[in-house]
């Protein structure tokens, strides 16, 4: 007869644990996409020492101010180059590493609300007489929550993917920008 206490401390518990398992999730996720940034990073700096160590030889043997200019002139496409490829992969460490977050919390957040609407609907059946307009009242607020949560997942997807073509048209501009540079030459 009074298992709605019971009932609220279970919930509450697997509320507690489900939170725990999101916060877990996605501090891993955040750890892997630094991971993949710090890899990014090293393996760029490695490549670009050995890159200037080997530029910087050429430049010093130059005979005279035209090769030297002309071994200048001819670096500036490859670093120009490494620097979009770069970017690009940046920007993808950063997009998958933002759909993972959201994946995570999406999958969550339909766990907790399937959870709290059982919890609703069996503290309902248990419910006193005259309590029902108390109960719809909850079950549409929760609805409301749930439809407003929805539309901002929603305008946040399409932000995130307005975002992410506007510094591809950006990294295309830019290569297209290079290439002409580099024909002009």
């Amino acid at each position: 007869m009074f298992a709605i206490p019971e009932q609220f401390s279970n919930a509450t518990k697997a509320n507690f644990e489900s939170q725990f398992a999101l916060f877990s999730s996605l501090t891993n996720k955040a750890f892997e996409g630094v991971e993949k940034f710090v890899d990014l990073n090293i393996t760029a700096a490695k490549a670009s020492l050995e890159e200037s160590s080997v530029a910087t030889k050429q430049l010093l043997a130059a005979k005279d101010p035209q090769e030297f200019f002309t071994l200048t002139a001819a670096q500036a496409q490859p670093v120009a180059e490494k620097a979009i490829a770069y970017g690009r992969h940046l920007a993808s460490i950063a997009s998958g590493t933002g759909a993972e977050f959201s994946k995570a919390a999406e999958s969550q957040i339909a766990e907790t609300n399937r959870k709290v609407i059982s919890l609703v609907d069996e503290v309902s059946k248990n419910a006193p007489a005259g309590s029902e307009s108390a109960v719809a009242l909850f079950k549409s607020a929760l609805n409301n929550a749930n439809a407003g949560y929805e539309q901002f997942t929603k305008s946040a997807k399409a932000a995130a993917e307005t975002f992410e073509a506007n510094v591809n048209a950006a990294v295309n501009q830019f290569t297209a920008a290079a290439a002409n540079g580099a024909k002009k030459q």
